[in-house]
């Protein structure tokens, strides 16, 4: 049995697993405690950070062994066996597996994290992985690669792949992670753009440094996600820069931080990072947190328990920071950018969606980007004069009083993407209600308009905002 996520699975148990999952390693422990099961052997040593018996090693890695993981410099001889000196272990998606290597984890060191720390496989990471579009392309581009993560995602569809990060021991580990797994890559070091000057990409896609953190002495700078830049420049600057560094028709997946004054509209405050720069953006802030909340969450990040003297040092630094600058909470969101393949006007579309949404959600990204295009590239007549279809996954509510004839709200809600819900006046409900492909929407305006006794320009003027909406986000395709 390899050391897979499903064999590792099968053998920890549900239980042992979801513990993990919130950084509790004591089930997984018990289960896994003096095992000589292969899989639980490598997951003792490389993600428990355990110490393990030389003859389990022996017979779980007989090819290598346990000398051969200290030749290697994958581990270290202590008194009754080995430890391992970085974390290893498997990561899969439904069609692909892999093996990603990093620095320990808080979880294993059981104190604060060095400041070159390199991280493995969390929640930011396989949040941007799923919302990766996935063309097929000629030319892809990671930023701020970390352990190599989003390049093993990228392996699939992209011919040329270029990773760079600031830190070089993250370029060490991710050039391990990628020779581990046969993947060819040119890792270059560098800050965000700079290793890429001049040259453009049909795919770009980065977690970058987005956590905004105090310039104070006492607070440590990890180079993992802090940029050295206040506030959130960072990011603001490199969404400036993006488009220079697309081909036409590229497109660009991020996420990001932003910081929001009293007052502020997190739409007008992002939007302004866009103005001048040519290109299309959809951003959609997923979290919003006051300035306590996220100061306790990257306090706690780097391995500072609640309660103890570093923690309320960083607390308060945070809390100072914030007050003096007059930031009063803090949003979080995905970026993607797109520079466009043809010469018009860039489109700008900003959503605020908190709840679920589909995994993975890259096909919903390219699917969302190429109905906001068509949008930008045609004008009303001819969104009227195109049959629309409701799409396979929206259901419609009819909500009312019991015994009522008629419904209060009538909304359609779709299963799959964003999971948007859209509340429909009569007038759009009639139009939704008899998208089936085959009368194009004035034709079917013209008829709404006999039955409601209305001009038919002046139907077509009330549906089109709501034909936009739902054609955007793919309830109509």
């Amino acid at each position: 049995m390899g050391y897979t996520v499903e064999a590792l699975t099968q053998a920890l148990g549900p239980v042992a697993v979801a513990a993990l999952h919130r950084e509790q390693p004591l089930p997984a422990q018990r289960v896994a405690a003096s095992s000589a099961d292969p899989v639980l052997v490598l997951c003792r040593l490389f993600a428990l950070g355990g110490r393990v018996r030389r003859d389990h090693l022996d017979a779980a890695l007989p090819r290598l062994g346990a000398q051969g993981l200290l030749g290697l410099g994958l581990a270290v001889q202590v008194e009754d066996g080995l430890e391992a000196v970085c974390d290893l272990r498997p990561y899969a998606t439904d069609h692909e597996s892999w093996w990603v290597v990093s620095d320990r984890s808080e979880m294993v060191t059981g104190g604060p994290l060095p400041t070159d720390h390199v991280l493995g496989i969390g929640g930011a990471s396989t949040t941007l992985a799923s919302w990766t579009p996935r063309p097929r392309v000629e030319r892809a581009l990671d930023i701020g690669t970390g352990s190599g993560v989003q390049v093993l995602h990228l392996a699939g569809h992209a011919a040329y792949l270029v990773a760079t990060d600031l830190s070089e021991r993250a370029v060490a580990f991710a050039r391990f992670t990628l020779a581990l797994n046969d993947v060819a890559a040119e890792l270059r070091t560098g800050s965000l753009l700079e290793p890429v000057a001049g040259e453009r990409f049909d795919l770009v896609v980065s977690n970058p440094p987005f956590v905004i953190t105090p310039r104070a002495p006492e607070v440590p700078v990890y180079e993992y996600r802090d940029g050295g830049q206040a506030g959130d420049a960072l990011v603001a600057g490199l969404v400036r820069d993006l488009g220079e560094h697309l081909r036409p028709g590229g497109i660009a997946q991020l996420l990001a931080n932003w910081e929001l004054r009293a007052g502020e509209d997190w739409a007008e405050h992002v939007g302004a990072w866009f103005a001048g720069t040519g290109v299309d953006a959809w951003v959609v802030q997923r979290e919003e947190q006051d300035v306590a909340d996220y100061a306790e969450t990257w306090a706690r990040d780097g391995g500072h328990q609640p309660g103890t003297p570093g923690f309320e040092a960083l607390y308060a630094a945070w809390l100072d920071d914030f007050a003096a600058r007059g930031v009063e909470r803090l949003g979080f969101g995905v970026v993607t950018v797109q520079r466009p393949a043809t010469d018009r006007e860039p489109w700008l579309d900003l959503m605020d969606v908190r709840g679920p949404v589909s995994a993975p959600m890259g096909p919903a990204v390219l699917a969302g980007l190429e109905a906001r295009t068509w949008l930008a590239e045609h004008d009303d007549a001819e969104l009227l004069g195109t049959a629309w279809q409701v799409a396979d996954d929206v259901t419609e509510d009819r909500i009312g009083r019991p015994g009522e004839p008629d419904p209060q709200v009538i909304q359609v809600r779709q299963g799959g993407g964003l999971r948007r819900t859209v509340r429909l006046d009569t007038l759009g409900a009639g139009l939704v209600g008899a998208c089936d492909g085959e009368l194009t929407a004035a034709q079917l305006c013209s008829g709404l308009a006999v039955l409601t006794e209305q001009d038919t320009p002046a139907v077509e003027q009330a549906v089109l905002p709501t034909l936009r909406e739902l054609v955007k986000d793919g309830l109509l395709r």
